[in-house]
């Protein structure tokens, strides 16, 4: 009789024990999606009727109508690429870090819309804003996430004086929509639908 006390003793403090541990998981992982759902909502774009777009809590000067601050830097394969090469082609110009998860989100569209563009003479342009961007381990997570979004198009590491130049780049993605004459016609800070995305690359395709 002890025995078998003991047993359901025993039994019940296993199962206590079991709804203890799936409760602290339950918890946590209710605590995560409540954080990424704070996240997502700290993100909220907010699109203003001329096609910029800006998030709530970083507010970035507008330099549409403006011409496009022209640099040189270094491309992820070593070679030297200015944005002037590009002079008299429509320019998608994207500011991102390999830690930028709303940048991993919309990279692969980049990629999509450097190809279906392609006839129009679209050149999708990415800038690389990460820290110590030059150290192995920075090169290898640049590696990977390119490998995983897909993205063959023109990569460049930041100097860190273009980000300025753009407006100083308190959030990232940011991204420039520049026409062949140079102009900037449309920006998206933060991450844009893909919708808009496209529809500001038909406007700089379609420039004379």
């Amino acid at each position: 009789m002890r025995n078998t006390r003991n047993a359901v003793v025993g039994l019940v403090i296993v199962l206590v024990v079991a709804v203890l541990v799936w409760s602290g998981v339950h918890n946590l992982r209710a605590r995560k999606a409540a954080d990424a759902q704070a996240r997502t909502q700290q993100m909220t774009i907010q699109v203003d009727k001329k096609g910029a777009t800006a998030t709530e809590e970083s507010p970035v000067a507008d330099l549409r109508g403006k011409t496009a601050v022209n640099f040189t830097l270094t491309s992820n394969k070593g070679k030297r690429i200015s944005l002037a090469d590009y002079k008299g082609k429509p320019v998608l110009l994207n500011f991102w870090a390999t830690w930028c998860t709303p940048c991993k989100v919309e990279m692969p569209w980049f990629q999509e819309f450097q190809q279906k563009y392609a006839a129009q003479g679209l050149e999708v342009v990415g800038i690389n804003e990460d820290d110590d961007a030059k150290s192995p381990e920075i090169q290898d997570q640049i590696k990977k996430t390119l490998e995983r979004t897909g993205v063959n198009y023109t990569i460049l590491m930041s100097d860190k004086k273009v980000g300025d130049a753009y407006g100083g780049l308190d959030v990232l993605p940011a991204t420039f929509f520049i026409d062949r004459n140079g102009n900037i016609v449309a920006q998206a800070i933060g991450l844009a639908s893909k919708e808009d995305a496209e529809g500001n690359i038909k406007k700089i395709v379609a420039g004379s």
